[in-house]
């Protein structure tokens, strides 16, 4: 579940991205964390597929809910370093003029 959470966010974020490719909200390094992040549950689940063989195919119900929390927590943290970059960046200049108006 972890990637295939991860797989349909770097896919929709690189459809924003190249939908809006004049944008300087930094949505390019958006799709990369997702991709990153689906390349790293992609070895993670081959690794366990070596480890467990055909089981891997038949989980538990808990362990699917457990490995959903954790895709979308993963989505989740990838969302706030995207808006932690955004907002050191300042892009349109909103925050320096809203700590610079009097």
């Amino acid at each position: 579940m972890t990637l295939l959470i991860t797989v349909f966010a770097a896919v929709i974020s690189t459809i924003i991205w190249y939908l809006r490719e004049n944008s300087n909200m930094k949505l390019g390094m958006l799709s990369l964390i997702y991709w990153g992040a689906s390349l790293m549950w992609f070895v993670d689940a081959v690794a366990e597929y070596i480890e467990i063989g055909s089981g891997y195919f038949t989980p538990a119900a808990t362990d699917m809910l457990h490995d959903s929390y954790l895709g979308l927590s993963a989505v989740a943290l990838g969302l706030v370093i995207w808006l932690v970059a955004v907002l050191i960046e300042d892009p349109n200049g909103r925050i320096k003029r809203m700590l610079t108006k009097k």
